[in-house]
């Protein structure tokens, strides 16, 4: 059972909260799936109050749902058991007024547990808490912060079927332009920004810096660090929320998809994170940019594992077209001091400031899983005390990337390394690692089971 996820939220918190809100009478449960995806439903405000009470009851199978939706039978959760209830439990802190819902609407996160109260242990929250437990036991406590970007699209698709960056109501067109950092492009969507911002203040999320990153419509919004990698992880998952309904409450459709276009920069999740101890003091705090041992050994584990959980920073088919060299995207396990080409970067700033940027993950990624297996190779890092080797300086995109610790190329290999990860077994769960692989190798034939009309214009006349 997972110390660190299994806490349940107390009765006298939605008591408190419709004192504050009696008028709320709309509110959306929200579980997360394997994918990342929100999945629940929507209860009356008498109904919440028995949720904090005793729970509410959910089918299983939604533990192995693929990416659409679909029930994947394969792993013998559905009918084998009858699909049975397990219960959902509300998650401390989260429940919140949605306003993009209008003005009765509410939103609360939950866990899935076992009858008997266990942990549910393909829940992707638990899974992460029994990593944070192993950092709790050796009286260490990980401080993270989820950096996500994500494009602003036009909800119409063009004839083809293809999506177009989104233009502001007063433009006849798209920009084409880069424009990175470009203080235009944010003025371009202030309305929404604005509204952004106004929702992160009711929901109490700690939004801050705004910037337009390397294409047209791709923008970056940081959460701020927290020593709770599992609530971190919340305000990541409830921030995507938000950014979708925003958007779509201006008329437009924000989209975390690794690469929804072939030219343009894909959308990342920079994970940033240090380690405190027992005493809330920085381990990796140093007057050394490099870092103190600690900080190495972190890394050197994160190295020596990116390939074992890149299943999770790279969960779909469309994540593999994000990696490219020179393009922001890592692609070999590289590590140095101030450098955005590497995978595992330790940016500037002062020696209390020390951290581990992780940038391998796409933003198409669930958190909970991605900072699971973050932070399992740290943890291994530090407790064997792996040597990361030399840092990169100048071009990491040069670096010879044909060794042992090659990440998967692709998504088949990529879901075969992780089913065969020792370490992801050992960190994660025996039963997680199998069920997350059945579901993904049926996404996998259920993906490539449709025909895309490339093949046609390839294929049809030439072969």
């Amino acid at each position: 059972m997972s110390k660190s996820s299994g806490v349940i939220a107390p009765r006298s918190e939605a008591e408190a909260f419709f004192k504050a809100n009696p008028d709320v009478d709309s509110i959306e449960m929200i579980y997360t799936d394997f994918g990342g995806v929100p999945r629940g439903k929507r209860l009356r405000q008498h109904e919440v109050m028995a949720v904090y009470e005793s729970g509410r009851m959910f089918p299983g199978s939604i533990t192995v749902v693929d990416i659409t939706g679909q029930d994947t039978v394969e792993t013998g959760l559905v009918w084998e058991d009858g699909d049975a209830d397990r219960s959902m439990k509300p998650i401390p802190g989260t429940l919140v007024r949605t306003p993009w819902g209008g003005e009765t609407a509410a939103q609360f996160l939950v866990d899935f547990y076992e009858l008997d109260g266990t942990p549910h242990d393909l829940d992707p929250r638990h899974v992460l808490g029994g990593v944070i437990d192993r950092f709790t036991a050796d009286g260490l406590t990980p401080v993270l912060a989820v950096e996500l970007e994500f494009y602003l699209v036009d909800p119409r698709r063009a004839r083809d079927g293809r999506v177009r960056p989104a233009r502001p109501d007063y433009s006849r067109d798209t920009s084409r332009n880069v424009e990175v950092y470009g203080l235009r492009e944010l003025d371009d969507f202030r309305p929404f920004f604005d509204a952004l911002y106004a929702a992160t203040d009711v929901q109490d999320l700690p939004l801050e810096s705004a910037i337009s990153e390397f294409a047209p419509g791709q923008f970056e919004l940081t959460l701020r660090h927290k020593p709770d990698a599992l609530r971190a992880c919340d305000d990541a998952i409830m921030y995507k929320r938000l950014v979708k309904a925003i958007a779509q409450q201006q008329g437009l459709e924000a989209t975390f998809m690794a690469k929804p276009f072939a030219d343009q920069a894909g959308s990342g999740m920079h994970i940033h994170v240090s380690v405190n101890d027992g005493s809330d003091t920085n381990i990796f705090a140093s007057d050394d940019p490099e870092g103190t041992p600690a900080l190495r050994h972190a890394i050197g584990g994160m190295i020596g594992t990116v390939g074992d959980g890149f299943a999770l920073f790279a969960p779909h088919a469309n994540s593999y077209r994000r990696f490219k060299a020179n393009s922001y995207a890592p692609v070999a396990p590289t590590w140095g001091v101030n450098n955005r080409t590497v995978s595992f970067r330790i940016p500037a700033g002062p020696p209390p400031s020390r951290h581990v940027e992780h940038r391998a993950c796409g933003a198409d990624a669930n958190p909970y899983l991605a900072v699971a297996a973050v932070l399992a190779g740290m943890h291994h890092g530090m407790t064997n005390k792996v040597d990361p080797g030399a840092a990169v300086v100048g071009n990491g995109y040069d670096r010879d990337n044909s060794g042992d610790d090659k990440p998967p190329s692709n998504w088949f290999a990529a879901v075969d390394r992780f089913h065969g990860s020792k370490l992801m077994r050992d960190y994660l769960g025996e039963r997680f690692v199998d069920m997350f692989s059945i579901v993904k190798r049926v996404e996998q034939d259920r993906y490539f089971g449709v025909v895309p009309t490339l093949d046609y214009d390839w294929y049809l006349r030439n072969a």
